[in-house]
């Protein structure tokens, strides 16, 4: 029996997708009910990559790559969220991911998500180029760094820096004959302010706080350096955490942080680990 094509692509056109009735909208089932009674605080998406772009003291912008998480609150009588729109969100907004957007992409997934607060948490590596101290030879050195964002009634942000120092134990110094044990630490900083704060200016202030910052790249004559300054300048993680109290205290522009320390122990399986968490006026 010969094909009528044009009736056979007719019927193909009018035929439903599965699990669809012809002519029939699919059901929103994230705006079904739930009858549990039980509110969600935070509900979205985690691990997103995405571009972002990122004020630089010395070069105005830098690119770079952000690991992303986007929440909502969810009213105790919706069963789900809308997953796809967080993406659809950072889709619009696409190569303008930055610090002075996100206030306004708050905004978008409240809006967007019939949401009372939003959260944004964006980590990214962050680079600065470094002189050694000696030879002055150049190269990058590679920061985390953290935007934690939230919108309700007001707008909330928090700035974050993972600062990897050198720390020299004081106690290895006073009993031993010959040297002290030493190691990496990692210095990991949160801040809000009332007027902004260049990434770099809070990187030099915390690399400060241990026995010596890092460098990738050092000459012979650097290293000689970088090895005394560490053995002339002890610092238990306890003595980082204080020093890094008094340091933000003293910025007027600051009003909340919290610092913490954690040395990686040369001769102990263990980590050693410290932290301070103060508000302006505490």
């Amino acid at each position: 029996m010969p094909i009528d094509k044009e009736k056979a692509g007719q019927n193909s056109e009018d035929q439903a997708a599965p699990g669809q009735a012809a002519g029939k909208p699919l059901t929103d089932v994230q705006l079904s009910r739930d009858t549990r009674n039980i509110p969600i605080s935070k509900v979205g998406v985690k691990d997103i990559s995405y571009p972002i772009v990122v004020m630089d003291k010395n070069h105005s912008y830098q690119s770079t790559v952000a690991r992303i998480n986007m929440y909502v609150d969810l009213p105790h009588h919706f069963k789900g969220t809308h997953m796809s729109r967080f993406v659809e969100i950072l889709n619009a907004y696409r190569e303008q991911i930055a610090l002075d957007k996100m206030e306004t992409i708050l905004a978008k997934m409240k809006e967007k998500l019939g949401a009372s607060c939003a959260h944004l948490e964006m980590e990214f590596p962050y680079f600065i180029e470094k002189k050694a101290p000696v030879s002055g030879a150049k190269s990058l050195m590679e920061y985390t760094c953290t935007f934690s964002a939230s919108l309700s009634g007001t707008f909330d942000f928090v700035l974050g820096v993972k600062v990897p120092v050198t720390s020299l134990c004081p106690c290895s110094k006073e009993l031993s004959r010959y040297g002290a044990h030493n190691q990496r630490s990692v210095m990991t900083v949160q801040i809000r302010y009332n007027d902004f704060i260049w990434i770099e200016d809070l990187i030099e202030l915390i690399e400060q706080c241990g026995s010596s910052p890092v460098y990738s790249l050092l000459k012979r004559e650097d290293e000689k350096f970088v090895t005394e300054r560490a053995y002339e300048n002890p610092r238990f993680v306890e003595d980082m955490v204080r020093e890094a109290t008094v340091r933000l205290l003293s910025l007027e522009n600051i009003t909340w942080f919290s610092v913490e320390a954690e040395n990686f122990e040369s001769i102990h399986k263990h980590s050693a680990y410290a932290a301070i968490e103060r508000s302006k006026g505490n």
